[in-house]
């Protein structure tokens, strides 16, 4: 198991590359970038905790298997950013956490969902405080407690969520002239940005999750779906602040440049070649925010193993 003093030192390794013949191999320890045949970086396995690569590059089966023993994840991007392939560390022995999360009533199940939704509501609340020192933050946050807790089943509970939401998305990138959102669906320059935070931010949490040995398909808000990672979906909703927040900080620092999108019928896309800069924006985020991440799920794992003994985690943004 991963205890926070050892996870501190860990690092998150992005690679951009569309050379087949680079690679990554393992010499003395270390993890090697090479390009023809030339060592370009390297950096010592015990301080990486995962790596993700976008685009193409040679991984043999001793560098994947060494990675593995090291507890190194391996995360494989499209260009598009689309994580198409997985091979991390796991514990997936830990038949007695997947039996609690699998045996979990409804009303467990909805307690937990709960907790989430509050959570992530009342972090929007506090970036819009942030914004606008006129903001009821206390009264606001009253009607989003006393709301979550009258939600009667998960479909009353995702309503509360989307409304408050949709006047979160509003009301805190007014300035961006914000139409909606739209996951995936690319209607603009923000919406991209935001997809690519928070597939960073949930591959992230996932490889932790998996970690400490839950089944990441059995969530408690999110509900079994095929092919769905219904946990980690759980456990990013209060962290999604984390990205949205830095995307509102790197537009009023001037990083995001409209001339780095094109427009396909009606469809926007990110240049491939300015990727790496606003990859490098949200990663950056993620890694000065891992220690409250990584607290996070060590919490909830704890909850999850004794909740008489052990309160549920909570995240509040700074």
């Amino acid at each position: 198991m991963l205890f926070l003093d050892d996870f501190k030192e860990k690092k998150i390794l992005l690679i951009h590359n569309n050379q087949i013949d680079d690679g990554l191999r393992f010499r003395n320890e270390n993890i090697v970038f090479e390009k023809n045949g030339v060592v370009v970086n390297q950096i010592s396995c015990h301080k990486v905790f995962c790596i993700f690569i976008i685009g193409d590059l040679t991984l043999t089966s001793v560098f994947i298997k060494n990675s593995l023993d090291f507890g190194v994840s391996i995360f494989l991007l499209k260009n598009n950013l689309e994580c198409y392939a997985y091979m991390g560390a796991r514990a997936e022995g830990n038949y007695l956490l997947r039996e609690r999360q699998y045996k979990a009533d409804y009303e467990q199940e909805l307690k937990i969902a709960k907790k989430l939704v509050e959570n992530k509501l009342i972090n929007q609340l506090l970036l819009i405080k942030s914004i606008d020192k006129k903001f009821n933050y206390k009264e606001e946050k009253k009607n989003i407690i006393s709301r979550v807790i009258d939600a009667k089943d998960e479909k009353e509970l995702l309503g509360v969520e989307g409304n408050y939401s949709k006047i979160f998305f509003k009301n805190y990138f007014k300035d961006l002239r914000w139409y909606k959102r739209m996951p995936r669906v690319k209607i603009d320059e923000y919406n991209i940005l935001l997809d690519i935070g928070y597939t960073f931010l949930f591959n992230f949490i996932d490889s932790l999750l998996m970690l400490y040995g839950f089944d990441t398909y059995k969530g408690f808000y999110h509900k079994l779906f095929f092919q769905r990672k219904s946990l980690s979906c759980d456990i990013m909703e209060p962290f999604r602040c984390l990205i949205d927040k830095q995307l509102l900080k790197s537009f009023n620092l001037g990083q995001i440049d409209k001339k780095d999108f094109k427009v396909v019928k009606g469809i926007y896309r990110l240049d491939y070649n300015k990727s790496r800069k606003y990859t490098k924006i949200f990663l950056d985020t993620i890694t000065d925010n891992k220690e409250e991440i990584f607290r996070y799920i060590y919490n909830f794992y704890r909850y999850q193993t004794n909740p008489e003994k052990f309160e549920f985690p909570n995240f509040s943004i700074k």
